[in-house]
């Protein structure tokens, strides 16, 4: 459990077997590192390409104790993991990112706190433990705003719009008692984010700052370069390793962040690879996921420099049927995941177009 570089043939355990367990692995492998996957899906995408597979549930202590000490550092492709899992992994191998980036970004309302500590710009907000302080909130913040679970929302799971201080009674119960947050309405002209890492030594290093469409609550594409000013890029990536190093974080996170006439206001972070990053692994030469790898493996990060620009494609539901369309795309490379059933609203794959002058 020291700060020494990982040697080729050691292992990183990754915790979740999505796509992005997927990515890291397959980047794991081109640097000659194994990687044991933990996930309670027997057939999770990650596992297709890992060197081993744990398929046991996160409150399953032989199982954890025997995967936290069959590996040499451990990572996470989502944020969700339970803290008792945790708990027990941290005494058998190094965490990478630490404890305190999970702790403030399962909870929308810690994020918030967090963010607005440091002295960056997010929505205006509120915890909203009952009815009557959602009613209260809606009178300060005005509408239109959103609901939120505090805790495991993603894709637009989670949260509901409110259009008027009317439905607040209907928005507060279809999120069934959990915990909630109120988010204001921020006017903003596009999305953007920033993927950033930080190395254990402390290095910095972020990609261009990527621009975000969605869709249904999904991002649809991430284009770049973004369509801002110089000035925003660099606020921007300045932004972003002001919170890697306040959380002393170890590893790749996406920032995501709104663009408005008063300057930047922070959307949300995650403290992981991320899916408006995927256009690295075509327009960089050492994309998101190798990044992440030699971050948490204690390696000296590579140049984030961009050599191309790019338009990142989601593919959700049956977009996955547009296979032989994209192939026929000599400047489209194509990742899909490995997901046996198309459904919709989930993601079954991207493809990063090479964006040619012209095009």
């Amino acid at each position: 459990m020291t700060d020494t570089p990982l040697a080729p043939g050691s292992t990183i355990g990754i915790l979740g077997g999505g796509q992005l367990g997927r990515m890291l692995a397959l980047a794991a492998a081109r640097l000659g590192l194994k990687c044991h996957v933990y996930d309670p899906a027997a057939d999770c995408p990650a596992a297709q390409v890992a060197d081993r597979h744990t398929a046991a549930p996160y409150d399953d202590a032989a199982a954890l104790e025997a995967f936290g000490r069959a590996v040499d550092v451990i990572t996470y492709e989502f944020e969700n993991i339970p803290t008792a899992a945790l708990d027990l992994l941290g005494g058998l191998a190094p965490i990478r990112p630490g404890r305190r980036a999970l702790e403030v970004s399962q909870d929308r309302m810690t994020e918030k706190d967090f963010l607005s500590g440091l002295g960056l710009a997010t929505a205006p907000y509120a915890d909203i433990p009952d009815l009557a302080a959602l009613e209260a909130a809606l009178a300060r913040t005005g509408t239109p705003a959103i609901l939120k679970t505090r805790r495991f929302g993603y894709d637009g799971k989670g949260q509901v719009r409110i259009k008027d201080a009317s439905e607040a009674a209907a928005a507060f119960a279809a999120l069934k008692g959990a915990p909630a947050i109120l988010e204001g309405f921020v006017d903003f002209s596009c999305e953007i984010s920033v993927i950033g890492a930080r190395a254990t030594d402390g290095a910095v290093a972020c990609f261009d700052p990527g621009e975000n469409v969605h869709r249904d609550g999904i991002l649809h594409t991430t284009t770049v370069p973004a369509k801002i000013p110089p000035r925003l890029r660099t606020d921007a990536v300045l932004l972003a390793g002001r919170i890697l190093s306040a959380l002393d974080y170890v590893g790749v996170m996406g920032v995501e962040l709104f663009v408005t006439a008063s300057g930047l206001v922070v959307n949300e972070i995650a403290p992981r690879v991320h899916n408006s990053g995927h256009w690295t692994q075509t327009g960089c030469a050492i994309c998101q996921f190798e990044q992440h790898v030699r971050a948490v493996a204690g390696w000296p990060l590579g140049r984030a420099e961009r050599h191309s620009d790019v338009e990142m494609l989601n593919l959700i539901g049956d977009d996955v049927e547009r296979i032989a369309e994209f192939a026929a795309d000599g400047a489209t490379a194509i990742h899909l995941y490995g997901k046996a059933e198309a459904r919709p609203g989930r993601k079954m794959g991207h493809v990063n177009r090479i964006l040619l002058p012209g095009s």
